[in-house]
Protein backbone atom coordinates (compact mmCIF):
# COMPACT_ATOMS: atom_id res chain seq x y z
CA UNK A 1 0.00 0.00 0.00
CA UNK A 2 2.95 2.30 1.06
CA UNK A 3 4.64 1.50 -2.32
CA UNK A 4 1.44 2.21 -4.24
CA UNK A 5 0.92 5.74 -2.44
CA UNK A 6 4.23 6.60 -3.49
CA UNK A 7 3.97 5.77 -6.82
CA UNK A 8 1.19 7.94 -7.20
CA UNK A 9 2.83 10.84 -5.75
CA UNK A 10 5.44 10.30 -8.64
CA UNK A 11 3.07 9.76 -10.92
CA UNK A 12 0.66 13.26 -10.19
CA UNK A 13 4.60 15.34 -10.64
CA UNK A 14 5.05 13.49 -13.70
CA UNK A 15 1.09 14.76 -15.01
CA UNK A 16 1.48 18.27 -13.57
CA UNK A 17 5.40 18.51 -15.41
CA UNK A 18 3.27 17.68 -18.59
CA UNK A 19 4.74 13.82 -19.29
CA UNK A 20 1.76 11.72 -20.74
CA UNK A 21 1.51 7.98 -19.91
CA UNK A 22 2.96 5.29 -22.57
CA UNK A 23 3.03 1.74 -21.93
CA UNK A 24 5.82 0.13 -23.67
CA UNK A 25 5.60 -3.85 -25.24
CA UNK A 26 6.78 -6.15 -22.32
CA UNK A 27 8.30 -8.92 -25.17
CA UNK A 28 10.46 -7.66 -27.47
CA UNK A 29 12.29 -9.14 -30.63
CA UNK A 30 15.56 -10.17 -29.00
CA UNK A 31 17.60 -10.59 -32.03
CA UNK A 32 16.35 -6.75 -32.90
CA UNK A 33 17.88 -6.02 -29.77
CA UNK A 34 21.27 -7.69 -29.66
CA UNK A 35 21.48 -6.48 -33.64
CA UNK A 36 20.93 -3.12 -33.14
CA UNK A 37 22.44 -2.63 -29.44
CA UNK A 38 25.69 -4.77 -29.76
CA UNK A 39 26.13 -7.51 -27.54
CA UNK A 40 25.40 -5.80 -24.37
CA UNK A 41 22.66 -6.95 -23.65
CA UNK A 42 22.74 -10.63 -24.42
CA UNK A 43 24.11 -11.58 -21.65
CA UNK A 44 21.49 -10.33 -19.30
CA UNK A 45 18.08 -10.58 -21.46
CA UNK A 46 15.41 -13.43 -20.44
CA UNK A 47 14.76 -14.62 -24.05
CA UNK A 48 12.80 -17.57 -24.93
CA UNK A 49 11.39 -19.05 -28.81
CA UNK A 50 7.84 -18.80 -29.65
CA UNK A 51 6.17 -21.55 -31.40
CA UNK A 52 7.27 -20.73 -34.97
CA UNK A 53 11.22 -20.21 -33.78
CA UNK A 54 10.73 -16.04 -33.46
CA UNK A 55 13.20 -15.20 -30.41
CA UNK A 56 11.73 -13.14 -28.15
CA UNK A 57 12.88 -11.34 -24.89
CA UNK A 58 11.61 -9.61 -21.66
CA UNK A 59 11.90 -6.03 -22.21
CA UNK A 60 15.38 -5.33 -20.32
CA UNK A 61 15.34 -1.60 -20.14
CA UNK A 62 12.42 0.30 -20.15
CA UNK A 63 14.13 3.28 -21.84
CA UNK A 64 15.02 1.22 -24.78
CA UNK A 65 11.31 -0.67 -24.62
CA UNK A 66 10.29 3.20 -25.03
CA UNK A 67 12.23 4.55 -27.54
CA UNK A 68 11.22 1.32 -30.03
CA UNK A 69 7.58 2.30 -29.03
CA UNK A 70 8.46 5.62 -30.47
CA UNK A 71 9.55 4.64 -33.25
CA UNK A 72 7.14 1.88 -34.31
CA UNK A 73 3.79 3.70 -32.92
CA UNK A 74 4.64 7.51 -33.13
CA UNK A 75 3.86 7.94 -29.45
CA UNK A 76 3.87 11.60 -27.71
CA UNK A 77 7.53 12.72 -27.08
CA UNK A 78 6.97 14.18 -23.76
CA UNK A 79 6.38 10.51 -21.99
CA UNK A 80 5.85 8.52 -18.70
CA UNK A 81 6.00 5.11 -18.05
CA UNK A 82 5.33 2.82 -15.14
CA UNK A 83 6.19 -1.09 -15.06
CA UNK A 84 8.88 -3.58 -14.70
CA UNK A 85 12.49 -4.52 -16.16
CA UNK A 86 13.38 -7.87 -16.57
CA UNK A 87 17.83 -8.21 -16.61
CA UNK A 88 20.01 -10.73 -15.32
CA UNK A 89 22.74 -9.62 -13.31
CA UNK A 90 26.25 -10.80 -12.15
CA UNK A 91 25.54 -9.59 -8.87
CA UNK A 92 24.57 -12.48 -6.40
CA UNK A 93 21.32 -12.11 -4.36
CA UNK A 94 19.82 -9.42 -6.95
CA UNK A 95 16.30 -9.27 -8.38
CA UNK A 96 16.31 -9.30 -11.83
CA UNK A 97 12.51 -8.05 -11.89
CA UNK A 98 13.20 -3.64 -11.54
CA UNK A 99 10.08 -1.65 -10.97
CA UNK A 100 10.57 1.84 -12.51
CA UNK A 101 9.01 5.18 -13.11
CA UNK A 102 10.79 7.04 -15.49
CA UNK A 103 9.79 10.01 -17.85
CA UNK A 104 11.39 10.68 -21.45
CA UNK A 105 11.67 13.69 -23.69
CA UNK A 106 11.88 11.57 -27.35
CA UNK A 107 12.54 14.12 -30.01
CA UNK A 108 14.33 16.40 -27.32
CA UNK A 109 14.61 20.09 -29.48
CA UNK A 110 15.82 22.28 -26.76
CA UNK A 111 18.59 20.47 -25.25
CA UNK A 112 19.51 22.90 -22.07
CA UNK A 113 15.74 23.15 -21.15
CA UNK A 114 14.69 19.80 -21.70
CA UNK A 115 17.49 18.24 -19.32
CA UNK A 116 16.81 20.80 -16.81
CA UNK A 117 12.84 19.76 -17.49
CA UNK A 118 13.97 15.78 -16.73
CA UNK A 119 16.28 16.37 -13.79
CA UNK A 120 14.45 19.10 -11.64
CA UNK A 121 11.14 16.67 -12.31
CA UNK A 122 13.18 13.48 -10.89
CA UNK A 123 14.39 15.94 -8.24
CA UNK A 124 10.64 17.33 -7.58
CA UNK A 125 9.11 13.59 -7.57
CA UNK A 126 12.37 12.89 -4.73
CA UNK A 127 11.73 15.80 -2.51
CA UNK A 128 8.15 14.68 -1.95
CA UNK A 129 8.92 10.82 -1.26
CA UNK A 130 11.86 11.08 0.74
CA UNK A 131 12.63 12.53 3.88
CA UNK A 132 16.48 12.43 4.35
CA UNK A 133 18.84 14.89 2.43
CA UNK A 134 18.95 14.81 -1.54
CA UNK A 135 21.46 15.23 -2.76
CA UNK A 136 22.76 15.23 -6.91
CA UNK A 137 25.47 14.02 -8.55
CA UNK A 138 26.27 14.67 -12.48
CA UNK A 139 28.73 14.17 -15.20
CA UNK A 140 29.05 14.82 -19.08
CA UNK A 141 30.25 12.51 -21.55
CA UNK A 142 29.96 15.08 -23.86
CA UNK A 143 33.03 16.78 -22.41
CA UNK A 144 34.69 13.54 -21.89
CA UNK A 145 34.31 13.39 -25.77
CA UNK A 146 35.38 17.36 -26.42
CA UNK A 147 38.94 16.59 -24.47
CA UNK A 148 39.52 13.81 -26.75
CA UNK A 149 38.81 15.43 -30.16
CA UNK A 150 41.05 18.42 -28.90
CA UNK A 151 43.84 16.47 -27.74
CA UNK A 152 46.71 15.73 -30.53
CA UNK A 153 46.92 11.78 -30.81
CA UNK A 154 46.01 9.61 -34.08
CA UNK A 155 42.37 9.42 -35.02
CA UNK A 156 42.13 5.29 -34.20
CA UNK A 157 43.32 6.35 -29.94
CA UNK A 158 40.44 8.83 -30.17
CA UNK A 159 37.95 6.68 -31.88
CA UNK A 160 38.65 3.54 -28.93
CA UNK A 161 39.07 5.84 -26.24
CA UNK A 162 35.49 7.52 -26.63
CA UNK A 163 33.71 4.20 -27.50
CA UNK A 164 35.02 2.50 -24.63
CA UNK A 165 34.58 5.26 -22.04
CA UNK A 166 31.54 3.33 -20.44
CA UNK A 167 33.92 0.14 -19.89
CA UNK A 168 36.33 1.75 -16.80
CA UNK A 169 38.47 -1.38 -16.51
CA UNK A 170 39.06 -2.24 -20.34
CA UNK A 171 39.31 1.82 -21.02
CA UNK A 172 42.10 1.43 -18.43
CA UNK A 173 44.01 -0.76 -19.96
CA UNK A 174 43.96 1.18 -23.26
CA UNK A 175 45.33 3.97 -20.84
CA UNK A 176 48.17 1.69 -20.36
CA UNK A 177 48.72 0.76 -23.85
CA UNK A 178 48.22 4.45 -24.78
CA UNK A 179 50.82 5.20 -22.72
CA UNK A 180 53.35 2.48 -23.56
CA UNK A 181 52.77 2.98 -27.50
CA UNK A 182 51.46 -0.86 -27.71
CA UNK A 183 48.88 -0.46 -30.55
CA UNK A 184 47.90 -3.77 -32.49
CA UNK A 185 50.38 -5.87 -34.08
CA UNK A 186 50.71 -6.16 -38.15
CA UNK A 187 48.77 -9.40 -38.50
CA UNK A 188 46.01 -7.57 -36.75
CA UNK A 189 46.08 -4.57 -38.78
CA UNK A 190 46.35 -6.78 -41.92
CA UNK A 191 43.18 -8.51 -40.63
CA UNK A 192 41.29 -5.42 -40.07
CA UNK A 193 42.21 -4.23 -43.95
CA UNK A 194 40.69 -7.49 -45.63
CA UNK A 195 38.05 -7.27 -43.63
CA UNK A 196 37.54 -3.87 -44.69
CA UNK A 197 38.02 -4.33 -48.35
CA UNK A 198 35.59 -6.91 -47.88
CA UNK A 199 32.80 -5.51 -46.48
CA UNK A 200 33.29 -2.75 -49.45
CA UNK A 201 31.00 -4.91 -51.37
CA UNK A 202 28.24 -5.86 -48.92
CA UNK A 203 24.95 -3.71 -48.61
CA UNK A 204 26.06 0.09 -46.86
CA UNK A 205 22.45 0.39 -45.20
CA UNK A 206 22.82 -2.67 -43.13
CA UNK A 207 23.18 -2.61 -39.56
CA UNK A 208 26.12 -4.51 -37.96
CA UNK A 209 25.48 -4.00 -33.37
CA UNK A 210 24.53 -0.50 -33.96
CA UNK A 211 26.28 0.81 -36.80
CA UNK A 212 25.15 0.67 -40.73
CA UNK A 213 28.14 -0.60 -43.03
CA UNK A 214 28.65 2.38 -43.78
CA UNK A 215 29.91 3.65 -40.65
CA UNK A 216 31.91 0.92 -39.97
CA UNK A 217 34.32 1.78 -43.18
CA UNK A 218 34.16 5.00 -42.33
CA UNK A 219 35.64 3.84 -38.71
CA UNK A 220 37.80 1.21 -40.49
CA UNK A 221 39.04 4.06 -43.17
CA UNK A 222 40.26 6.30 -40.46
CA UNK A 223 42.45 3.56 -38.30
CA UNK A 224 43.85 2.41 -41.31
CA UNK A 225 44.89 5.79 -43.03
CA UNK A 226 46.57 6.83 -39.65
CA UNK A 227 50.29 6.87 -38.63
CA UNK A 228 51.36 3.60 -36.68
CA UNK A 229 53.86 5.60 -34.73
CA UNK A 230 53.24 7.84 -31.69
CA UNK A 231 55.43 8.96 -29.33
CA UNK A 232 53.09 11.63 -26.95
CA UNK A 233 51.20 8.62 -25.06
CA UNK A 234 52.24 9.09 -21.82
CA UNK A 235 51.93 12.99 -21.97
CA UNK A 236 48.16 12.30 -23.27
CA UNK A 237 47.68 10.06 -20.32
CA UNK A 238 48.76 11.87 -17.87
CA UNK A 239 45.78 15.00 -19.41
CA UNK A 240 43.06 12.46 -19.46
CA UNK A 241 43.68 11.02 -15.99
CA UNK A 242 43.86 14.44 -14.78
CA UNK A 243 40.31 15.52 -16.63
CA UNK A 244 39.19 12.38 -14.96
CA UNK A 245 39.95 13.37 -11.27
CA UNK A 246 38.41 16.80 -11.36
CA UNK A 247 35.54 16.21 -8.33
CA UNK A 248 33.76 20.11 -7.20
CA UNK A 249 30.56 21.45 -6.81
CA UNK A 250 28.77 22.77 -9.54
CA UNK A 251 30.02 26.54 -8.44
CA UNK A 252 33.33 25.57 -9.01
CA UNK A 253 33.00 23.92 -12.07
CA UNK A 254 33.76 26.92 -14.35
CA UNK A 255 37.09 27.77 -12.54
CA UNK A 256 38.30 24.11 -12.63
CA UNK A 257 37.96 23.40 -16.41
CA UNK A 258 39.85 27.11 -17.31
CA UNK A 259 42.72 26.56 -14.78
CA UNK A 260 42.42 22.46 -16.67
CA UNK A 261 42.76 24.20 -19.75
CA UNK A 262 45.25 26.41 -18.99
CA UNK A 263 47.58 23.96 -17.41
CA UNK A 264 47.58 21.36 -20.78
CA UNK A 265 47.96 24.52 -23.08
CA UNK A 266 44.23 23.66 -24.71
CA UNK A 267 41.96 26.12 -25.87
CA UNK A 268 40.03 28.11 -23.46
CA UNK A 269 36.27 27.06 -25.18
CA UNK A 270 37.30 23.12 -25.65
CA UNK A 271 34.36 22.77 -22.94
CA UNK A 272 32.03 25.43 -24.59
CA UNK A 273 29.23 22.66 -24.56
CA UNK A 274 28.67 22.41 -21.18
CA UNK A 275 25.41 24.82 -20.78
CA UNK A 276 23.09 21.57 -19.56
CA UNK A 277 25.41 21.39 -16.91
CA UNK A 278 25.87 24.57 -15.96
CA UNK A 279 22.12 25.55 -15.82
CA UNK A 280 21.33 23.28 -12.96
CA UNK A 281 22.79 25.98 -10.62
CA UNK A 282 18.70 27.26 -11.41
CA UNK A 283 17.70 24.11 -9.24
CA UNK A 284 18.79 25.18 -5.76
CA UNK A 285 20.47 22.12 -5.31
CA UNK A 286 23.63 21.45 -4.29
CA UNK A 287 25.21 19.71 -7.02
CA UNK A 288 28.16 17.97 -7.25
CA UNK A 289 30.10 17.23 -10.76
CA UNK A 290 32.21 14.41 -10.87
CA UNK A 291 34.10 13.65 -14.71
CA UNK A 292 34.66 10.39 -13.62
CA UNK A 293 30.79 9.68 -13.90
CA UNK A 294 27.78 7.96 -15.37
CA UNK A 295 30.06 5.60 -17.65
CA UNK A 296 28.59 2.21 -17.02
CA UNK A 297 25.59 2.72 -19.78
CA UNK A 298 26.35 2.33 -23.38
CA UNK A 299 24.23 4.63 -24.99
CA UNK A 300 24.63 7.66 -22.73
CA UNK A 301 26.25 10.99 -25.18
CA UNK A 302 25.28 14.04 -22.89
CA UNK A 303 24.43 14.90 -19.83
CA UNK A 304 24.38 12.19 -16.45
CA UNK A 305 23.20 12.27 -12.93
CA UNK A 306 22.26 10.13 -10.25
CA UNK A 307 19.92 11.22 -7.42
CA UNK A 308 20.74 10.09 -3.61
CA UNK A 309 18.69 10.15 -0.43
CA UNK A 310 21.32 9.30 1.97
CA UNK A 311 23.49 6.27 0.66
CA UNK A 312 20.84 5.49 -1.74
CA UNK A 313 20.62 5.95 -5.36
CA UNK A 314 17.00 6.49 -5.65
CA UNK A 315 17.14 7.96 -9.62
CA UNK A 316 19.27 8.02 -13.10
CA UNK A 317 19.34 9.43 -16.27
CA UNK A 318 21.03 11.30 -18.95
CA UNK A 319 21.41 12.28 -22.18
CA UNK A 320 21.17 9.62 -25.27
CA UNK A 321 20.93 11.35 -28.61
CA UNK A 322 22.23 8.39 -30.41
CA UNK A 323 20.37 5.64 -28.99
CA UNK A 324 16.63 5.97 -31.55
CA UNK A 325 19.37 5.77 -34.59
CA UNK A 326 20.79 2.75 -33.43
CA UNK A 327 17.31 1.28 -32.94
CA UNK A 328 16.22 1.88 -36.24
CA UNK A 329 15.42 5.69 -36.94
CA UNK A 330 16.80 7.41 -40.19
CA UNK A 331 18.77 9.88 -38.39
CA UNK A 332 20.17 10.89 -34.80
CA UNK A 333 16.79 11.76 -32.76
CA UNK A 334 17.80 13.65 -28.87
CA UNK A 335 16.49 12.32 -26.58
CA UNK A 336 16.87 12.46 -22.72
CA UNK A 337 15.12 10.45 -19.77
CA UNK A 338 14.93 9.46 -16.44
CA UNK A 339 14.07 6.51 -13.53
CA UNK A 340 13.23 6.59 -10.37
CA UNK A 341 14.38 3.06 -8.28
CA UNK A 342 11.04 2.18 -6.56
CA UNK A 343 13.19 -1.31 -4.55
CA UNK A 344 14.92 2.10 -3.35
CA UNK A 345 12.29 3.89 -2.23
Amino acid sequence: MKSKKLSETIIKTFKRNGFVLSEPDVLLDSEYIIERSGEKFRSSILSFEREDGKSMCLRPDLTVASCLSFLQKKTSSKIYYSGQAYRRSSNKGSDFINNQLGIEILGSKNQIQDDFKVISTILSSAKKIKSKKIQIKVGDISLFKSLINALDMPERWKLRLIRHFWRPSYFKELLKRLEKNTDIDAVTFDTDKKRFNEMKNLDQEKVVAGRSISEILTRFDKKIRDPRSFSDGKKIVKIIKSFLKINCKLSELDEKLLVFAKKNNLKKNIFRDFKSILNLKKLNQEVIFIANFGRDIEYYTGIVFEVFSGNKEIARGGRYDDLLKSLGAKKNIPAVGAAINLKNI
